[in-house]
Formats: C-alpha cells, sequence, structure tokens
C-alpha cells in the first residue's frame, strides 16, 4: 500500500469493548410493552449491554472498577427508530449532519433511509457509525420502480453526474431486466434493501421480492405501487408497506393505472366505520409479518407547510384518513411502526419522530406503552433489526434514552431528555443547541 495517513477523528464512538459503565436505580420501559420495571440497572461493556437485572442482584464483580451512574429517579426507554426518513433528496452534506445531530440528542438511534443520493448516504452511514460525526445509525435502500418513474425530478436529484434509472441505486425495472444482476448492483451500495416505488405490475413486484430474498436482503414497498393493489404488494411478501393513505386504494371501484394517474381517493367509503376490504388487507399482512410505515402524521406536516385553501383542505382530509385507517390497522393487530418522511427545521430542538408518536397516541387509539414499542421494537423490525436493537435486553445494542420524567404517564415527557446513549456512547441533552441558537442559551427540552 501507498503512504498511510491516519484517518478522520471519531470524537463519538463506541467505547471499546471492556469499558464498563452501569447504569443504576432506572424505572425501566423496556420496549416490549410490558409494565415500567423500578430500581433497574442496564451494565454496558463497550458498544453492548451485558445484563439488565434489579439494582440488588447485580454482582459486585460487575461493579469494580465499572464507571457508575445514579439512575434514580429518572426512566430509560430504548432508542427511538424513525422508520422513514431521507436525508439526501437533493444531496447537501451540512444540513443532514445537522439533521442527524438533532436525531441522536433527540433520543433517536436508528433510521431508515428510504432511497436517497446513496453515494452521499453510505458515507453519512459509514460516519455516525464509526463515530466521526454524531447521530443514528442508518438502514438505507436502494429504489426500483417502472421506467415512467424517472422523470419525477427527485429521481434526477439523486442521480446528479449518471442517468436516472441507470444507477445503482436508482434502477428501472421491465420484463427484460436480469433480476439477480440488479439485486447484486443493488447490495453492491451497501443497502439494507430494495424500495419499490412506483410503475409495476403485480408479477414484477414479486419476482423482485423474490430475487431480493435469495439474495439475503429486505424488501420495503409503497403501500400501493401503481398498478399493484396493497393485497397484491403483500401477497408478493414485502417486509414492510409505507404510508397508510396509500392502502385506501385496497378494494377501490377505479382501475390503477400507474403513478401520474392515480385515482381520487374514496374519502366516504371509510366514514362509517372499519372497511372490509381493509380488514382483509390487514389479516394478510399479519399473516405475512408485514410491518406497517404508517407515516400516519406525515399530512399534519404537509397542511402546516401548504401555501393555499385547497392544498390544506386536501391535506386536513388525508390526516383525518390516515388516524382513521392507522386506528383501525392498530385494532386488526398490525404491527405499525414510526416513520415520518419528513423532518423539522433546524432550529427546532427536537425531531419529527416525536410528533409521529403524539399523532399515533392522540388520533390512532394507541396507549403510550404502544407508541413507544412502535418506535422502538417495531422500528427495529422494520429494519430487520430486532437481534440487535428495539429493546433494552442483555446481548443488544446499547441504544436507550434517559428521561426525567414518566413516558408512559405522557409522551410529552419524551421531551425530558437527560441522555440518549448510542452504542454505548453518550451524548447528553445539555450538550445540544438547535441551529442558529446562541451557546450560552439553555437546553429547551432538557429537564435536570
Amino acid at each position: 500500500m501507498g503512504h498511510e495517513a491516519a484517518g478522520a477523528p471519531a470524537p463519538h464512538a463506541a467505547p471499546e469493548k471492556g469499558t464498563t459503565v452501569v447504569y443504576r436505580g432506572a424505572t425501566l420501559v423496556d420496549g416490549t410493552g410490558g409494565p415500567a420495571r423500578p430500581s433497574m440497572t442496564i451494565a454496558v461493556d463497550g458498544a453492548r449491554i451485558v445484563l439488565v437485572a434489579p439494582d440488588g442482584e447485580i454482582p459486585g464483580t460487575l461493579l469494580d472498577g465499572a464507571e457508575t451512574v445514579d439512575l434514580r429517579g429518572r426512566f430509560v426507554i430504548p432508542g427511538l427508530i424513525d422508520s422513514h426518513q431521507h436525508i439526501a433528496t437533493p444531496p447537501n452534506r451540512a444540513p443532514a449532519e445537522e439533521t442527524l445531530r438533532r436525531q441522536v440528542y433527540g433520543g433517536v438511534t436508528a433510521i431508515r433511509d428510504m432511497a436517497d443520493d446513496l453515494r452521499q448516504v453510505g458515507d453519512l452511514a459509514r460516519a455516525t457509525l464509526v463515530g466521526e460525526i454524531p447521530g443514528p445509525d442508518i438502514h438505507y435502500a436502494a429504489l426500483m420502480a417502472g421506467p415512467g418513474f424517472f422523470d419525477d425530478p427527485r429521481t434526477w436529484q439523486v442521480s446528479q453526474g449518471e442517468t436516472p434509472g441507470a444507477v445503482p441505486w436508482m434502477q428501472a425495472v421491465t420484463e427484460e431486466t436480469d433480476l439477480p444482476l440488479a439485486v447484486a448492483m443493488a447490495r453492491g451500495t451497501h443497502a439494507r434493501a430494495i424500495k419499490i416505488y412506483a410503475d409495476l405490475p403485480a408479477s414484477l413486484v414479486a419476482a423482485i421480492t423474490a430475487e431480493a430474498h435469495r439474495q439475503g436482503i429486505a424488501v420495503w414497498a409503497h403501500g400501493t405501487v401503481f398498478p399493484s393493489r396493497p393485497s397484491e404488494v403483500v401477497a408478493a411478501g414485502v417486509d414492510s408497506v409505507s404510508h397508510i393513505t396509500l392502502l385506501a386504494y385496497e378494494g377501490g371501484a377505479e382501475p390503477l393505472n400507474g403513478y401520474k394517474d392515480k385515482p381520487a381517493i374514496e374519502y366516504d367509503r371509510f366514514a362509517a366505520g372499519d372497511d372490509p376490504a381493509l380488514q382483509a388487507l390487514f389479516e394478510r399482512m399479519l399473516e405475512h409479518r408485514t410491518v406497517l410505515d404508517a407515516t400516519a402524521g406525515l399530512w399534519e406536516w404537509i397542511g402546516a407547510e401548504a401555501e393555499d385553501d385547497g392544498e390544506r383542505a386536501r391535506a386536513r382530509a388525508n390526516s383525518a384518513l390516515a388516524a382513521r385507517l392507522t386506528a383501525h390497522a392498530h385494532r386488526a393487530g398490525v404491527p405499525i411502526s414510526t416513520g415520518t418522511d419528513y423532518e423539522t427545521e433546524p432550529h427546532h430542538p427536537f425531531p419529527a419522530l416525536h410528533d409521529e408518536m403524539a399523532f399515533l397516541a392522540e388520533h390512532c387509539g394507541m396507549s403510550t406503552a404502544e407508541v413507544i414499542r412502535s418506535a422502538t421494537l417495531v422500528g427495529a423490525m422494520s429494519l430487520g433489526a430486532e437481534t440487535d436493537m428495539g429493546t433494552v435486553e442483555s446481548g443488544k445494542l446499547a441504544n436507550f434514552v434517559v428521561l426525567a420524567e414518566d413516558p408512559l404517564a405522557d409522551l410529552a415527557h419524551l421531551r425530558s431528555i437527560v441522555l440518549t446513549v448510542k452504542r454505548g456512547r453518550g451524548f447528553e441533552r445539555t450538550d445540544y443547541r438547535p441551529a442558529g441558537e446562541p451557546a450560552g442559551a439553555e437546553p429547551k427540552g432538557c429537564a435536570g
């Protein structure tokens, strides 16, 4: 090899194995949906949890030489997971890093990036993993869609310098596509999944899914792929579907021709109660263990950003529909993850995931414990990473959030963050300032 220079500094790296930190006295909400457990100890060695047990059952040998952190009066939940983000459409490194920083200081320890310019996302994922920059772990997808989708301006934004639809992270697929090669090219970007987006018939959705699974990666799909209906997408065996309002196309009277020619949503069809076609869809999702990335609160944000009355009215209608259909999915037992598909402004003190969680609790009939489970264990399921994260258990990554107030009493208490621990590395909330806030200002949302 040639001259070897030292790599970039990694001030936010996980501690080395053999570095033991013992967090004592916390009330633990472990993410499984079970009751809170008071007076619990979490022992961490390097990046992983090695023991979770009542304070009185910790062996003295584990405490010898370990750093001890007193969490009496504090509450611990697993690290939060945003299952629908885009951090490089278009690619812009500075705001992307600020977003990732706000997320991890806001309790988010992993995100699912649902297709972007993977040239940048791959480097951001490496940088947060090794600790060059603060941020959550990033699991990302490479996109596949029919050729008709690739005049969408977003595809040009994420393929700058190349041809949209002809790059490994964003491929146009037809019946003539060599799918083993296409999936292998996507895997070469280090993507964890293929995202199936639009303009693909059911036969191709099924073929892509089968080949991706054969090669060992997941498939994350839009709820309706146009012309493929939700039931066809689920029957193909995809691992998750995104956007609850897209499921309204199941059982509709109008044909689904293509992504650019969507029929109007039949809002009145869902006003009287649970829809039989959706009930059958949700039962099929349960059979396939399909995760629903609902992005239920997305339309609240779209409405707030709308520039005219027509856009605001459409957003209100879709927000009400999202709440109704997500509540139905929840009653049916479908696992619901907490995706946002947007992010708060740089000056905002907390990431968008907090708002999605509040929407699920306030409008979708979910208890606070259920919402926390959705943002932790089900979020990990959406990543295919539940063996590593999603709950606070021995053997898993040391990803958890310390709160000053009880989150089961009120989800607004998520804003009482004291500390985020990601891969064993602590991020003190008092160290965080939103972009543009003076250094001397008191951090918002932090209780002592």
